[in-house]
């Protein structure tokens, strides 16, 4: 027997060993999945819930079909954005009445860069933002900017506290590189901030479901993230924004939409912000998608967000053994850190025929996806994925880099 075929024998049984050992594993029942299929792209779209289908059917045919209009008392519709944002709020480290879910992320982007503006010190006139960072937030803060009178300074995260000083309203910074999956240091960079007097802004989209964020633990002033990868709401399932209680009187949203008034029926035409994070709402919100997210989350009841990171962690460490074990040398690199503190729940491979490689992986079963030109992205969701998954994944990968069959 070749060493090869040792080592993969080895991987199987301790793949098999560790999913046997799982807390999490029988979570995987909870969601539509096939054997068939590893699917490891939840950090772009997560896996349907099983539960959700009937939820979202009773909203269109009892709530919408027969209750109608009286569903927004009755069926709890008006009160969703907040309900559903109190039922996030643990998953991210927030006491409840701190988030309210609604629009889209980009548009959160734009609330909390212009809040943060407005809340700012006078004389503070620069933006900071992750010079990596996903592109829409990168093009939103540098319209919130312009439009509040600011300069936005593209800034590498690594070096944003030496550009840090009195001329910094605030930052906006990525908790986990897109690209990469490094996991930047949420409670440091938002001391450095505070520091310097300047107020700090999380975009948690590849974090919030994935591991611990503590923004409230860790002074964070306001945060986005989006629902539909990690917390598995559907696609294009609404945002959500976090206003720390200390900001809440002072948050002056630049969409001062009616669902936000004080009195919202009262149809006055002054504008009078209502209390609390409900004045990040805007417009009538999006109940078939609200509600489904909301059914969504029933997969997280019971779930300590210790246990789930402590396999995020042993998912992504064993992928990578794996990598290094099926992978021909010198055709896949990770940019993943390999400390645990600088990684998120996902691993990014760099790999010169990146997009031939991930549309063979695809066509074998293997769900990842391409960030062009040369990464292969692999996102491993504890509640769904498995050490059997990762062991597969790999082998994959190294059958497809050698030109093989399975």
């Amino acid at each position: 027997m070749s060493d090869s075929s040792v080592a993969s024998e080895e991987l199987v049984k301790l793949a098999a060993e560790l999913d046997a050992a799982d807390e999490l594993a029988a979570r995987r029942e909870l969601f539509v999945l096939d054997d068939d299929t590893v699917y490891l792209d939840g950090n772009s779209l997560g896996a349907l819930p099983r539960h959700v289908p009937e939820r979202v059917q009773d909203v269109v045919t009892r709530q919408w079909g027969e209750l109608r209009i009286r569903s927004w008392t009755e069926g709890g519709w008006w009160t969703a954005p907040e309900r559903v944002g109190d039922r996030i709020a643990p998953l991210v480290g927030a006491a409840p009445g701190r988030i309210v879910v609604g629009d889209s992320t980009s548009v959160n982007v734009f609330k909390a860069v212009v809040a943060a503006a407005r809340i700012a010190e006078e004389g503070r006139n620069e933006i900071l933002v992750d010079a990596a960072t996903f592109p829409t937030d990168g093009y939103i803060a540098e319209s919130a900017a312009r439009m509040t009178g600011k300069r936005l300074v593209p800034v590498a995260v690594g070096e944003l506290a030496g550009a840090l000083g009195p001329r910094t309203a605030a930052a906006l910074v990525n908790h986990v590189d897109f690209r990469t999956g490094r996991l930047h240091d949420l409670p440091g960079i938002t001391a450095a901030l505070h520091d310097a007097g300047a107020l700090a802004i999380w975009d948690v989209c590849h974090s919030a479901g994935a591991l611990p964020v503590g923004l409230d633990a860790h002074g964070v002033d306001l945060a986005i993230g989006c629902t539909y990868k990690y917390l598995n709401g559907g696609p294009g399932s609404p945002a959500f924004l976090y206003v720390a209680e200390r900001h809440q009187e002072a948050f002056d949203s630049p969409l001062p939409g009616w669902t936000s008034h004080v009195d919202p029926f009262g149809m006055t035409p002054d504008y009078a912000a209502a209390d609390g994070a409900t004045r990040g709402r805007v417009g009538t919100p999006d109940i078939l998608s609200m509600l489904a997210l909301e059914a969504a989350l029933d997969v997280w009841e019971g779930v300590s967000l210790d246990v789930l990171r402590a396999k995020s962690l042993a998912l992504t460490d064993f992928f990578l053994r794996c990598v290094e074990a099926y992978a021909p040398a010198g055709r896949v690199s990770s940019l993943t850190p390999a400390a645990h503190a600088e990684r998120g729940s996902q691993v990014a491979l760099r790999c010169a025929e990146a997009p031939a490689v991930m549309a063979e992986l695809i066509a074998r079963g293997v769900v990842g996806d391409l960030r062009r030109p040369d990464v292969l992205r692999f996102g491993f969701t504890p509640l769904y994925v498995g050490f059997r998954d990762a062991e597969r994944a790999a082998r994959v990968l190294g059958d497809v880099l050698r030109g093989s069959g399975t």
